[in-house]
């Protein structure tokens, strides 16, 4: 077996593999010996089958099964053995494997193309800025949190008559025909003018409505009357709400029983010390989100500085082969830049891994994993589950097959990456409201 390496450029080669006879003969003689030990064919016993019957049966199928395990094996020895720092996967020469013939050839030939890395330079210092963003909860958005926690853990009541924001339970009649059904309307979603007409009602109240006025589309229509899309599309839809029941929900009382529905028991226990910690818990979620917005912004930043030359035809190449007829070329084109990014970014990442040793450690994965699950954990009262966590982070981390302990694994290097480039590079901090926050992120 001959095995060469034609670069065609610096980050495009092909692998070229040539093989005589005396390569793949005594394992096809093999196969072929196994196969009439095995084979079940009418009129033979088993294991006296004659071989030039399974030769005839059998011998090309075996033949291309066994080059294809010895060129595949080959190729990818090849490629460790040489280092080599491919995109993707190797892609076979098509046409080339079309023209062999299995039937009369005994040397072939074939070739694989193969996406390389390029080399790159990758330069941390302060001359790459960035800006870090902090948001501090203004009243405003303190006093419109503090009125949707209350809201959530509201009770419901049935008041006799009906105000607006209530819901009314009851049954829709149709005027002209047999329909009737049971359901619950939300007037906040209908236009002014129609939710009026909900408003001051008590139970035995009837109230006239055209349904395709009153509802968005068929489908919401349907749902109402427990049909399909279809069955309500030629309705007669002049209808009759005969109100049953009023529900509305009013908002929770500061005290004690919200601040442990919303923080777990004895967490706080003053409308003072609510506040307070309904104002951290909103600015660590806005920390969340600026954090994130920073990483992105590195990550956007130092691709963008970063020159590194993609074999671009030959991944969308291999992008298309490996969508197995599911991605167009249309697809490919629009989505490709996103793809391309996100792959210089993985370079990038692992160049900087690499030069400065970080790995993820088995105790990073750990502590990662129990962050992960005490968020999941946060306003469910954390000191009931703290006996049980080592479990639910042993559990989580053997799921999957393991796919969940490589996830984890990905995401502390990915920080510990991410903590090393904050370290080199100049970061501005800047303090903003949410409104201007938002602008930006659009932007």
């Amino acid at each position: 077996m001959d095995i060469t390496l034609d670069k065609k450029a610096s980050n495009v080669a092909s692998i070229k593999v040539k093989l005589n006879e005396a390569d793949y003969q005594s394992k096809v003689a093999d196969k072929i010996k196994d196969y009439g030990k095995k084979a079940q064919i009418k009129g033979f016993r088993a294991g006296k089958v004659p071989k030039s019957l399974i030769e005839k049966m059998y011998g090309k199928s075996i033949l291309v099964e066994e080059i294809n395990h010895l060129v595949g094996h080959a190729i990818q020895d090849y490629i460790r053995e040489n280092d080599l720092k491919i995109l993707g996967e190797p892609l076979p020469n098509q046409q080339q494997i079309e023209s062999v013939d299995w039937d009369t050839q005994t040397d072939f030939e074939f070739e694989y193309n193969v996406g390389l890395v390029d080399e790159f330079a990758l330069a941390l210092d302060k001359k790459i800025k960035v800006t870090s963003y902090t948001i501090t909860a203004d009243d405003k958005v303190l006093d419109e949190s503090i009125d949707n926690v209350r809201a959530q853990f509201g009770k419901m009541t049935n008041p006799e008559v009906s105000e607006e924001g209530d819901l009314l339970y009851g049954t829709l009649k149709q005027e002209n025909g047999d329909i009737e059904n049971d359901t619950t309307i939300d007037p906040s979603d209908f236009t002014k003018t129609n939710a009026k007409k909900f408003v001051g009602k008590k139970s035995g109240d009837e109230i006239k409505v055209n349904l395709k006025k009153l509802f968005k589309d068929d489908a919401q229509v349907a749902s109402h009357l427990g049909k399909t899309a279809d069955e309500v599309a030629d309705l007669d839809d002049a209808f009759v709400f005969v109100v049953k029941n009023i529900n509305r929900k009013e908002v929770a009382e500061l005290d004690q029983e919200l601040f442990d529905k919303t923080f777990g028991p004895n967490t706080v226990s003053t409308a003072d010390e609510f506040r307070t910690k309904v104002k951290e818990t909103i600015e660590a979620n806005y920390a969340r989100e600026t954090d994130a917005f920073l990483n992105k912004t590195i990550q956007d930043e130092l691709i963008k500085v970063t020159k590194i030359n993609l074999p671009d035809e030959f991944l969308k190449e291999w992008l298309k082969v490996t969508g197995e007829g599911k991605v167009t070329d249309a697809d490919i084109e629009n989505e490709y830049e996103i793809y391309a990014d996100q792959l210089r970014w993985n370079l990038i990442s692992s160049q900087i891994a690499k030069e400065n040793e970080l790995k993820p450690e088995h105790a990073d994965i750990q502590e990662a994993t129990r962050a992960m699950i005490a968020q999941q954990f946060a306003g469910s009262g954390m000191g009931q589950f703290a006996e049980q966590m080592d479990s639910f982070v042993e559990h989580y981390l053997k799921g999957e097959n393991g796919q969940n302990y490589m996830k984890m694994a990905e995401q502390v290097q990915e920080a510990k990456v991410m903590e090393l480039i904050k370290e080199k590079i100049e970061i501005k901090s800047k303090e903003v409201d949410v409104e201007k926050f938002k602008d930006i992120v659009q932007n």
